[in-house]
Order: C-alpha cells, then sequence, then structure tokens
C-alpha cells in the first residue's frame, strides 16, 4: 500500500488540471466465491479512498489555526503537542504536514486495533472507525466514555456499532460541521459510501 507520505497530499486533495492521478489501493480479501471476507483489524491499514475523505473533512492548514474547540491545530487536523514546537501562527511545510498526518494515522490505526478487538472488520468498516478515532481520540472511545459503542463492538453487532458514530460535540456545543462528518463517517461503515454529502447536496440544488 502507498502510504500518505510517500505520495504526497496533491494525491488526496485531486489532481492538478491536466494531469491524472491514481488512488492508492489497499489489498482486501475475498473468498473463493470472489466475495470480500471480514479480517482482523491488525491486517489492515487505511485506505485511499478514506484518506481522500479524511484531508476533505479536515482541510490542509499549514499556518497554526484554532479548532471549533480552541485547540491549536495545523495540517491535516494534526492537534499541535508541545514537542512540535510550534504557536498559533507559525507556518510549516508540506513535507511537515505530511509526516503529522502518517503519524497521526499511525496512532488512529493502532486506536481502532486496540477498540476492535477480535472484532472482524471490512475495509471501509476499519476506516470509518479510523476516522472516528482520528477525529476525538482513543480516550473518547473507551469503555468508559463509549459503553454503548464498546458493548456493539464486544457482541459484534455491526448495525449498532454504526448507529454508535456520532460525535457532534465540540466545546460543549454541537457543531455542524462534526454532524455532518458523523453522517458520512456511518455512511462508510454501513454501505461503503465515501462521498462528501455536502457535494452531493449542492449537486442536487443546482440540478
Amino acid at each position: 500500500m502507498l502510504t500518505a507520505g510517500a505520495v504526497g497530499l496533491t494525491a488526496f486533495t485531486g489532481p492538478q488540471s491536466g494531469t491524472k492521478q491514481k488512488t492508492p489501493v489497499v489489498a482486501t480479501s475475498f473468498d473463493a466465491d470472489g466475495v470480500e471476507v471480514r479480517k482482523p483489524a491488525a491486517l489492515l491499514k487505511a485506505s485511499g479512498d478514506f484518506k481522500q475523505a479524511l484531508i476533505q473533512e479536515e482541510g490542509v492548514r499549514y499556518t497554526v489555526y484554532r479548532d471549533v474547540a480552541g485547540y491549536p491545530t495545523v495540517g491535516v487536523g494534526h492537534l499541535v503537542e508541545p514537542e512540535d514546537n510550534l504557536r498559533v501562527g507559525d507556518t510549516i511545510s508540506e513535507e511537515r504536514a505530511m509526516a503529522f498526518l502518517t503519524a497521526d494515522l499511525e496512532e488512529a490505526e493502532r486506536g481502532v486495533r486496540q477498540l476492535a478487538g477480535a472484532l472482524l472488520l471490512y475495509q471501509h468498516e476499519f476506516d470509518a472507525l479510523v476516522d472516528l478515532v482520528y477525529n476525538v481520540g482513543i480516550g473518547n472511545v473507551s469503555p468508559e466514555r463509549s459503553p454503548r459503542l464498546n458493548a456493539a463492538i464486544d457482541s459484534g453487532d455491526y448495525d449498532a456499532v454504526a448507529s454508535q458514530l456520532d460525535y457532534t460535540h465540540a466545546g460543549g456545543a454541537v457543531a455542524r460541521g462534526l454532524q455532518i462528518r458523523s453522517e458520512r463517517r456511518a455512511a462508510i461503515f454501513a454501505e461503503a459510501d465515501y462521498e462528501d454529502p455536502r457535494e452531493i447536496g449542492n449537486a442536487s440544488a443546482n440540478a
């Protein structure tokens, strides 16, 4: 699999005019009849389709800003840590943004493996859970903070897992952007639908 760091942000934010880009592909397992099968989370990594959706949701910012909850953020939704030695208003290079994205995705993937445990997952189900952990942090999906999600995972109830992917509050208030992202996350998990609902809505309005 091509990692985000290997191909650069332009592979996910869209091709330049007059050029074509190939979407990175993640290997998928199939049974003897050619039907996709669920796999242990330990064998999965974030897909190219998911990385494109993630960048659409988070955007790419090269100047450190405060997110909706007031936290210093940069790159593709990277929460600035003390060791980053960055302050609001500082700028970073695309290379550093990619390094943050790669490290943050790897951390989120590890978090999903911890969260999912023995639950087998399709690629799109894994991607949706990576988005959740990337967005809210592994601490917020712990059994203490997200008991219903963990109960659904423990019981192997995939429909219940999909219904527990709504995380819509930031700074103590409902954020519309997080509502839309939660809807998209549920669609990825349940239907392998990576489309941006904002674009679908705009297309319908302009039809």
